[in-house]
């Protein structure tokens, strides 16, 4: 385990993530899992409080379950995070978004008649979670993500084996649903409350039966709320990355933020560019980068860029429209955003970063720091 400031933390999880090329620790297969104390005797969803989360949810949604899946061909294991919403004793709807592993996985199952076996897992160590949201352009799909709980919990990871499927579940999670993704099956999921801030559409979409359920003695069902929940996992899991990456492209660039209002579809660069033009070449690799992004903001690093005062400040005193504002369209963004077509949109990237040399014209009003104590002040 590790101690980190908050601003060290995405840091610490890009090392984590370097630790699957460099130096990656295999799980380990363990018996008299926790998470398999107890055995449901027949399947039967209604017996789990899960809840309804937003008014206009369609029913009960499990949120934040790890999946783990093995890849039909060569049996390297995923780790992902998908919504499930509860629609029948031992049935739910799945999510699985363009890019995922996971869909990679089922698809080439799928193809072949096949049903994808999977482990949901409920109530696990945070270092599976931070496994599970471990961005695609950083683990590879030929790449066993678990490797990054083994790095953050300083052992390896502990997994047992399933009775029902050939995938491992999560040892000592609260609650393990032994289940399978069925092929050539599509039934109504929806609407969600999403991470945008907007409600998912219903639509046909993927199918799990359940085949077993077991648990701890006394296990506590663990959700996670849309919202800042998620946009700060989904920016620790980013911002290292787009970091590292645009820093080998882009020279000044000193830190990335994901801002909470702009959900996981603004990234906020902080760059001193040692040349004019340099900012947008950064605005335009973190769009390549991470590709959910729909905006990108790039400041000095003379503004604060988790303020959001001072980044629009620099916003209505450096952008200048007609010069400093980039639109990609028809570019592939997120499924989710509302402002796309089925995650098809443009961007938009606004350089509020002052010419190179800076002038006398860019230089913040300051103030001289006092402290009272220094005088002699009749109250």
């Amino acid at each position: 385990m590790f101690d980190s400031t908050a601003e060290e933390l995405p840091f610490l999880f890009a090392k984590a993530v370097q630790s699957l090329s460099n130096n990656p620790v295999e799980p380990v297969i363990v018996e008299d899992a926790s998470a398999q104390q107890v055995t449901m005797e027949e399947v039967d969803l209604s017996k789990i409080p899960v809840p309804t989360l937003a008014l206009k949810d369609d029913g009960p949604y499990f949120s934040n379950c790890v999946i783990i899946a093995k890849d039909p061909d060569t049996g390297v294991r995923n780790t992902s995070v998908h919504r499930l919403m509860v629609t029948g004793k031992n049935r739910l709807g799945l999510l699985m978004d363009v890019g995922r592993h996971l869909r990679d996985y089922y698809e080439r199952a799928e193809a072949k008649g096949q049903s994808l076996e999977i482990t949901i897992n409920n109530g696990a160590h945070p270092a599976y979670y931070v496994a599970a949201i471990t961005p695609s352009a950083a683990a590879p799909i030929d790449v066993d993500e678990l490797g990054v709980a083994s790095y953050l919990l300083g052992e390896p990871a502990k997994l047992c084996k399933s009775k029902t499927v050939d995938v491992e579940g999560i040892a000592e999670a609260q609650m393990i649903m032994e289940a399978e993704i069925l092929p050539y099956v599509r039934e109504p999921e929806g609407p969600f409350g999403e991470v945008s801030g907007y409600y998912a559409t219903r639509e046909d979409r993927w199918v799990v039966n359940i085949k077993s359920i077991t648990m701890q003695k006394n296990p506590v069902i663990h959700m996670l709320h849309p919202g800042k929940e998620v946009w700060n996992s989904v920016g620790l899991g980013a911002e290292a990355n787009l970091f590292q990456t645009i820093s080998k492209q882009v020279k000044g660039l000193k830190k990335v933020y994901l801002s909470h209002g702009g959900s996981h579809y603004h990234a906020i660069l902080q760059i001193d560019p040692p040349r004019n033009g340099m900012a947008k070449n950064a605005i335009l690799a973190a769009f390549a980068v991470f590709p959910a992004l729909q905006m990108v903001t790039a400041v000095n690093s003379d503004v604060n860029l988790y303020d959001a005062e001072d980044v629009e400040r620099a916003m209505v005193t450096r952008c200048r429209p007609d010069k400093d504002i980039i639109i990609v369209p028809d570019c592939f963004g997120h499924e989710l955003n509302p402002a796309t077509d089925d995650g098809v949109g443009a961007k938009m990237g606004f350089d509020c970063t002052y010419p190179v040399p800076k002038s006398d014209r860019y230089e913040k009003v300051a103030f001289k720091e006092v402290d009272l104590n220094d005088y002699d002040i009749e109250y």
